[in-house]
This record gives structure tokens, C-alpha cells and sequence, in this order.
């Protein structure tokens, strides 16, 4: 990795650019023309006194509502009649799979492929190193 760094410093260090006089004044009239936005805070706005009255009586409206609907006395409900005796019907029964399974054999052990991954990646390293002049 130092040798990479190395060559990517002495890479960087022959490179040459240069900016015009122009470039640069319209960079600067940029970033001098850019100022951030300032929020104005705004005036917290003021109901009006009968909005607070006509929400004050609709809560109490609703709260003397459900009072109301829950201390209401329940209609009187007839005697439940006994429930007439069912015969069991038969019930079809689930069906039985027979699954007929094997074991997967594996054609290579895993060391060997991770063997030939690791190589694969020696490989490519060396390829890069070619690649980058290393």
C-alpha cells in the first residue's frame, strides 16, 4: 500500500493545472453573490375569542354525549332460547405427503474452492500491480 500511496503522490505532483484570471473572478463574485437566507420569524397568530368558546363547547358537548351513551339503560333482552343439539358431521381429513428427500452431494469439498478463490485473488492482485506499474 505505501508503494501505491507513493505513486499516487508522485502522480499528483506532476500534475499542472492552472486557472484563469477569469475562472477565478467569477468563482469568487459566486461564492460572494451566495449568502445564506435568513428566516424571518413570523408573528404568532392570534385566534379569535370566539374560537375559543365554540371549541370549548364543542368539548363539552361531546363529553356530556359519550356520558350520556354509556349511562343509558340497555333494552331489556329476551330469555336465550337453549341451542338445539348439532350432529357431528364428518370432517374429510388432510391428506399424508410422502416426501421422498435426498442429501445434496457436493461435487468438491469447500477447502479446494477456497483455495481456488484465494488464488483467483492473487491472481487479480498481480494484475493490478501490472496494470498500475507496480
Amino acid at each position: 500500500m505505501d508503494k501505491l500511496s507513493k505513486q499516487l503522490k508522485e502522480d499528483a505532483a506532476l500534475i499542472d493545472a492552472e486557472i484563469s484570471d477569469e475562472l477565478d473572478r467569477r468563482i469568487n463574485a459566486s461564492l460572494q453573490g451566495i449568502a445564506p437566507q435568513k428566516l424571518m420569524p413570523s408573528a404568532p397568530r392570534q385566534r379569535p375569542p370566539l374560537f375559543w368558546w365554540a371549541s370549548s363547547l364543542t368539548g363539552i358537548a361531546a363529553a356530556l354525549a359519550v356520558i350520556a351513551i354509556i349511562n343509558s339503560p340497555s333494552p331489556v333482552s329476551e330469555p336465550s332460547l337453549p341451542a338445539p343439539e348439532i350432529s357431528p358431521v364428518p370432517i374429510a381429513s388432510t391428506p399424508i405427503i410422502r416426501w421422498r428427500t435426498e442429501s445434496a452431494m457436493l461435487t468438491r469439498p469447500l477447502q479446494q474452492e477456497l483455495e481456488d478463490l484465494q488464488s483467483d485473488l492473487k491472481k487479480a492482485e498481480e494484475k493490478v500491480k501490472q496494470d498500475i506499474g507496480l
